[in-house]
Parts: structure tokens; sequence; C-alpha cells
């Protein structure tokens, strides 16, 4: 239990004490915003990370090396953990906004750092609202900026990791309108820390694995019109390898 007290602490302290800092960051929004947005992701990370060791978790980053320097890209990851979001941040190379529940919006601070590190906020019942956060995403991506989303909607719980819920084919508008590569995201043992026995935070080593880049216009004609289907049966591969190097 003392983990999850500390844990909610940190976040809690962090909101409260980091509101002169959102002025500040704010301020620098006028004479430097990419400079800002780094700070920003930099400032995060640094809270993520300490959060991390807080809860007894260690992680392995695998295929860094798939993801183009050069340019932004759709990051599409399975999901079975609130810790997937902090993992994902703490290993991207670069500046990246997830995309996130609209509820979110609803807490005060968190929705204001959320904001700053460019976050998407989706409606998942209002399509005309869920049809302008996707083009909000593109014109992020055409700026340099990469979008992460989970594309089975909400958090898997079958007890096989590898068994995915389906995929939203809209999620992956963000790379076809954009012309953007999607870097697929398997991540294995968050769910261990947090949610397999909740309300406690337990020790957990995570592996997240970025996947060789996958361009849409390439793909074979049948592909092509699903790409979420195609792009959930490779992050299903990778965790079935994943898992098999694991035993």
């Amino acid at each position: 239990m003392i983990r999850i007290i500390m844990v909610a602490l940190t976040v809690v302290l962090f909101l409260i004490f980091s509101v002169p800092l959102l002025g500040i960051l704010g301020a620098r929004d006028k004479k430097d915003p990419e400079g800002a947005q780094i700070k920003s992701l930099h400032i995060v990370q640094g809270v993520f990370r300490f959060i991390l060791r807080l809860a007894g978790v260690t992680y392995e980053v695998q295929g860094l090396e798939n993801i183009p320097a050069d340019r932004a890209v759709l990051y599409v990851g399975n999901h079975r953990s609130y810790f997937d979001i902090l993992v994902g941040y703490v290993t991207v190379p670069g500046l990246t906004g997830f995309v996130a529940k609209k509820e979110m919006l609803k807490i005060p601070l968190l929705r204001d750092w959320m904001h700053r590190v460019n976050c998407l906020f989706l409606d998942r019942v209002n399509i005309k609202e869920g049809l302008k956060t996707i083009l909000e995403g593109i014109e992020k991506v055409k700026s340099g900026i990469s979008i992460w989303i989970f594309p089975e909607g909400t958090r898997n719980e079958n007890k096989d990791m590898t068994e995915l819920l389906p995929f939203h084919e809209g999620s992956l508008k963000i790379a076809q309108k954009s012309g953007c590569p999607v870097i697929p995201v398997a991540i294995t043992g968050t769910a261990r820390i947090f949610e397999d026995h909740l309300p406690f935070i337990k020790p957990s080593h995570v592996v997240i694995r970025y996947g060789e880049p996958i361009d849409i216009k390439e793909l074979p004609p049948e592909a092509m019109k699903f790409p979420g289907a195609y792009t959930r049966d490779v992050i299903s591969g990778m965790l079935k390898d994943m898992s098999e190097g694991q035993e």
C-alpha cells in the first residue's frame, strides 16, 4: 500500500507546486514555442521516471533504431495499463502527444500539462468531435509532432496478452491522411504493476518494443483497406515473440 500512497502523493504535489511553472512555460510560448514544448516534455518525462522508480518498475527498450529520426510518426500500441503511458513517454525520442479520452479534460492542472505535451482529447461518442481530434492529430504530425494512440480504445483485460481487442480503423486515419509511418509498439509487464492486483502497486519488469515502420501506402490492397487490423496482427505477433523470449 505504501507504493500507491507515494505515487499518488507525488502526482498531487507535482500538480499543485507546478502552477508557477505552467505560468513560466506559458510566457515562454510567446518567444520560443518549440523550446517550451521540449522543456514541458522533459519535465513530464522526469516526473514519470520518478514515479516508475517509486513503483519499483524497471524497463527495457527494444527497437529504438526503428523510429525515424527525421520525421514525425504515429505510434500504435497495445493497451493493458495506465503505466503504458508512463513507459511510452519516458522512452520516445522526440515530441509526442498521446490521444486520451475526453473525460481527462475534467481534471484541473493535469489537463494543462497534457495540453503542454501535445495530448489530444478524443470524444468516443460524438463522431463529429472525434473527427476534429483526428484532424488535429494530422496537423500535429505535419508540424513534426508524433502522436501515440491505443486503437483498442480501452484497456485490454484478456489473460492472454497476445489476444488484442479489435482495433478501431479510424485510429489509423492520422497516418493515412498525413502520410507518416506507423510504428507498432508492443508492451509487456505493465498490468503487473497495478491492474492485476488493485489497489496495490507492485514492482514489475516492463519490456517495450518499437517495431519496424509500416507505410500504409505500400501495403497490399486488402491490408490497405484495413490498416488497423493489419497493424493489430503485427503487434500481436510482436507480443507472441516477446512472450516466448521471456519463458
